[in-house]
C-alpha cells in the first residue's frame, strides 16, 4: 500500500514524457527525427480526381458492355456452361450390288465441314436414278441438329431408308463458358444402318447405258432406257436411264452450275425412265392383242389375211372419202405367226377393230386384256414414284376430249397408239409373264427375293403360238427383230415403233422379249425416245449390242459358256 501511494504521489519530470534522442539513447535520428509533415497540394489532388474519374470510366464501361451490349452473348455462354447430351449421328448402310461390288458407303471428310460420315457413290455409269442420294443432316446457327438423319431422297435411298438410316447414339459433353469442349465420353452408342444387297448387276448396267448413250448419239434419239428381269423371281438384274446424274453432287449440293444444268436438261435426267416414264408403246402390244384375239375366239391362229399396205374404210360423215389406215409396208397374206413376226398393222386392225367379214375383238374386251397383263397400273416396284399409264378407252375419250369412241379409235389401240402410254417397267413385266406361262410378277431390286405373283390363268396353247410368232420375230426373213438372232442363245422378241410428236415427225424406237426361248429365264425392254423419223437404228440393234457384250462378259445370263460366246 505504501509503494502504490508513492507511485501516484511522485512527480514526473518533463523528459520523462517527451521522448527525444535525449532521453531514449537508441532512437533513429535519422528515420525521424527532424522530418515534418507538409500539406497536400491542388495539383496533387486534381491528378488524384482525374485518375480516380479514369478508372470509375473503364468499370462503368466494362459493366455496360457485360451487362447491355453484350448481355444476351455472355447470357448464352454462361447457359452453355454445362454438362449436355450431343448426338452420334449413325453411320448409314452400305449398298452393294449383286456381286458385292459397294455403290454407296461412307466415307470421312477429309475438307473438315462435316463432323460425321458423309455418303460416297461409286462412280459407274448409269446408276444414278437406281440409287437415289441423300440429303445430310443439318445444324443451325449455333451448332445444334435440327435435322438429325440422313433424309433418301429417291431411288433405293428413299425406298430403303428405313433399313439404310441406322439409329443415332449420343455422348455426354462437357462446355466451359467460352463454348469450348472440355471433356466428353459417349453414353449410347450408335448403330450403323444395315447393309442393301441390290439384284442389280452394275457392271452389266453400266455396259447397258453406255451402249444406250453410244447410240442415242449417232442416231439422234432424245434419250433412252432399258432393263432385265428374271422372270422366275421378279429380280431385276439391269436397271439404266440415259441421261443420268452423280448422286455424290446431289448429296453435297456444293456444285450448283451443276446441278442448275441438271435442272434444266430437257432429256430430264432425274427421271428414271423405265419406271417413271410413260411412252406411246406401238408395236410392242401387238402379242397382247392377238393373245385377246384367240382367248375371245375371234380368229384361227391358221387364217390368212391380206394386206395390201392399207385398208379403207367407209366414212359415214363422208362417203367419197374412205377413210385409209395404212400398215408400214405391204406384208402380202400372212398367219397370226407372221403377223406378229412382219409386225402388220392391217392384221391387228382387222382383229382389233374387225373389218369386212372379220370380226374384231372391240375395245371393251381389248382394253381389257391390256389391264389384264398389267397395263395402264403401277407394277408395285417401290424405287420411283411409278406412273400409271393410259389404256385408251371410251370413257377415257369421253372425259378428256369431250367425244365418243370411233372405229379408227379401235384400230389405233390395237397397234399402241392413240393416247396409249404405258412405262418400261409395266412392259417388261406383261413380257415376263408371256415367257413363264402367266405369272405377273412384281419388280423389284433386292437379291435374293422372290416377287409375289398374279396367276393370270392364261391358255398354254395360246401362249406357245405367240412365243412362235415372237421367236419368228428374231429367226425369220422379213422379221422385224432380226438385230437379235444368234448361234449362242434363241431370243424371243418383239419390236415396235411409234409416232410421236406435232405431225408424227418423231418416233419411239422399243424392243421386247425374253431368253432363252426353250425355257425363259430372262426378260428384257429397251426403249429410245424421240428420235427423227429417218432414223434407221433401231432399239432391236442396240439391245443386240447389250446381249453381244453380255455374251462376252456375264454369258451366265445366257446360259452359255463363255468359250461359246468368244467364238460368236
Amino acid at each position: 500500500m505504501g509503494k502504490l501511494k508513492d507511485r501516484y504521489l511522485h512527480s514526473v519530470e518533463v523528459e520523462e514524457v517527451l521522448l527525444d534522442a535525449s532521453n531514449i539513447p537508441e532512437f533513429n535520428v535519422g528515420r525521424m527525427e527532424g522530418k515534418r509533415e507538409l500539406p497536400i497540394t491542388r495539383k496533387n489532388l486534381l491528378t488524384v480526381w482525374f485518375l480516380f474519374i479514369v478508372i470509375a470510366s473503364i468499370f462503368l464501361y466494362q459493366i455496360f458492355t457485360l451487362q447491355i451490349v453484350r448481355g444476351e452473348e455472355f447470357k448464352a455462354i454462361a447457359e452453355n456452361n454445362r454438362v449436355d447430351r450431343a448426338l452420334i449421328i449413325a453411320e448409314r448402310g452400305v449398298v452393294y450390288d449383286r456381286n458385292g461390288e459397294m455403290l454407296a458407303w461412307n466415307e470421312v471428310d477429309s475438307t473438315g465441314e462435316y463432323d460425321f460420315p458423309i455418303r460416297a457413290y461409286t462412280d459407274r455409269l448409269g446408276l444414278g436414278q437406281v440409287l437415289g442420294y441423300v440429303s445430310y443432316p443439318k445444324k443451325d446457327g449455333r451448332g445444334f441438329f435440327f435435322r438429325t438423319d440422313y433424309l433418301g431422297r429417291s431411288g433405293v435411298e428413299e425406298a430403303f431408308d428405313s433399313i439404310l438410316k441406322g439409329q443415332n447414339g449420343s455422348k455426354i459433353v462437357e462446355v466451359d463458358a467460352l463454348s469450348d469442349v472440355v471433356s466428353e465420353y459417349a453414353v449410347d452408342m450408335p448403330v450403323s444402318g444395315g447393309e442393301l444387297h441390290l439384284s442389280i448387276d452394275a457392271e452389266l448396267s453400266e455396259a447397258m447405258y453406255n451402249i444406250i448413250a453410244t447410240s442415242t448419239a449417232q442416231a439422234g434419239f432424245r434419250s433412252g432406257a432399258g432393263a432385265i428381269m428374271n422372270v422366275k423371281t421378279g429380280e431385276l438384274i439391269a436397271l439404266t436411264s440415259f441421261p443420268s446424274f452423280d448422286p455424290e453432287v446431289m448429296a453435297d449440293g456444293d456444285d450448283i452450275a451443276l446441278i442448275e444444268e441438271y435442272n434444266n436438261d430437257e432429256r430430264l435426267p432425274f427421271l428414271n425412265k423405265v419406271i417413271s416414264g410413260a411412252y406411246t408403246p406401238g408395236s410392242i402390244v401387238k402379242p397382247f392383242v392377238a393373245y385377246a384375239a384367240l382367248f375371245h375366239d375371234v380368229i384361227s391362229p391358221e387364217k390368212v389375211i391380206v394386206s395390201d399396205g392399207y385398208i379403207l374404210v367407209p366414212n359415214p360423215y363422208n362417203p367419197e372419202n374412205p377413210s385409209r389406215f395404212n400398215d408400214w409396208r405391204v406384208q402380202g397374206p400372212m398367219t397370226m405367226r407372221e403377223a406378229i413376226a412382219f409386225s402388220s398393222n392391217v392384221y391387228f386392225y382387222i382383229i382389233g377393230g374387225g373389218f369386212g367379214n372379220q370380226a374384231g375383238i372391240g375395245i371393251t374386251k381389248l382394253a381389257s386384256m391390256y389391264r389384264h397383263f398389267g397395263l395402264g397400273s403401277n407394277t408395285g416396284i417401290n424405287i420411283a414414284q411409278e406412273q400409271e399409264g393410259i389404256v385408251p378407252d371410251p370413257e377415257w375419250k369421253q372425259e378428256v376430249f369431250n367425244d365418243d369412241w370411233r372405229l379408227g379409235d379401235t384400230y389405233f389401240t390395237s397397234i399402241g397408239q392413240f393416247g396409249f402410254l404405258t412405262t418400261p417397267i409395266q412392259m417388261l413385266r406383261a413380257y415376263s409373264a408371256l415367257a413363264n406361262g402367266g405369272q405377273l410378277l412384281t419388280p423389284h431390286v433386292v437379291a435374293g427375293k422372290t416377287s409375289e405373283s398374279v396367276d393370270l390363268q392364261l391358255n398354254q396353247e395360246y401362249l406357245q403360238i405367240i412365243h412362235e410368232g415372237m421367236r419368228k420375230t428374231v429367226n425369220y426373213d422379213g422379221g422385224t427383230a432380226r438385230a437379235l438372232e444368234r448361234k449362242d442363245v434363241a431370243i424371243a422378241a418383239k419390236s415396235g415403233t411409234a409416232e410421236v410428236g406435232v405431225g408424227n415427225a418423231y418416233v419411239n424406237s422399243w424392243a421386247a422379249g425374253f431368253w432363252p426361248y426353250e425355257d425363259p429365264e430372262y426378260a428384257f425392254i429397251m426403249m429410245m425416245d424421240k428420235a427423227p423419223r429417218s432414223n434407221a437404228l433401231g432399239a432391236t440393234r442396240i439391245m443386240g449390242d447389250v446381249v453381244q457384250w453380255m455374251s462376252i462378259n456375264r454369258p451366265e445370263y445366257l446360259g452359255i459358256e463363255a468359250s461359246e460366246s468368244e467364238l460368236e
